[in-house]
């Protein structure tokens, strides 16, 4: 994925770059989006945060992807990623934001997941992606429901409640072209 965009409806993801820094860096500074994501906002000056993006862009960890999330006429709006990836148990984590809030509620989750999620199952050996939202976030559970993950159990980190999800590839590819024709809507 390192050099290849990949789309699904009305998104594209592709690799991040130093350009995405400032988009980052506000919306990682945003309480709001904080709550949404279990965090706190970040305190760093951007000059700071740009130092450590650089970097993880020059020499990025084998067990992390990060993307970002394009619309058609190619707006920064989101990020999504793949993390704590074991080969070994065929296994990974994974997480989107969109940090644009003009593009709330008109499926851009949906179709980043839908690309993600396919992508992986189709390109790599992984069986199973999981994720964890916060329960109460009722909005970012429809939506991965919708994509096909299954809710498995509540789990307390941090005094947080998280909702944890997770579909297998067995599942992904009896759906697979039913998600993929969903993400072809205008």
């Amino acid at each position: 994925m390192k050099d290849r965009m990949i789309s699904a409806g009305k998104v594209t993801l592709r690799p991040k770059q130093l350009e995405d820094a400032w988009n980052d860096y506000t919306w990682r500074t945003d309480p709001e989006l904080a709550t949404l994501d279990a965090t706190v906002p970040t305190s760093q000056s951007f000059e700071v945060f740009f130092l450590y993006y650089r970097e993880e862009l020059r020499a990025p960890s084998p067990w992390s992807q990060r993307y970002s999330i394009v619309t058609s006429d190619d707006k920064h709006i989101g990020n999504c990623m793949t993390y704590d990836i074991n080969i070994g148990l065929g296994e990974a984590e994974i997480g989107i934001m969109i940090g644009n809030r003009d593009y709330w509620d008109q499926s851009y989750g949906y179709d980043s997941i839908i690309a993600l999620v396919d992508h992986l199952f189709t390109s790599t050996n992984l069986k199973r992606l999981y994720l964890h939202t916060l329960t109460w976030n009722s909005r970012a559970r429809k939506c991965f429901e919708k994509c096909g993950f299954m809710f498995r159990q509540t789990e307390i980190k941090d005094d947080k409640s998280f909702a944890l999800m997770d579909i297998y590839r067995n599942q992904w590819m009896k759906v697979r072209d039913e998600k993929l024709l969903c993400t072809n809507r205008i």
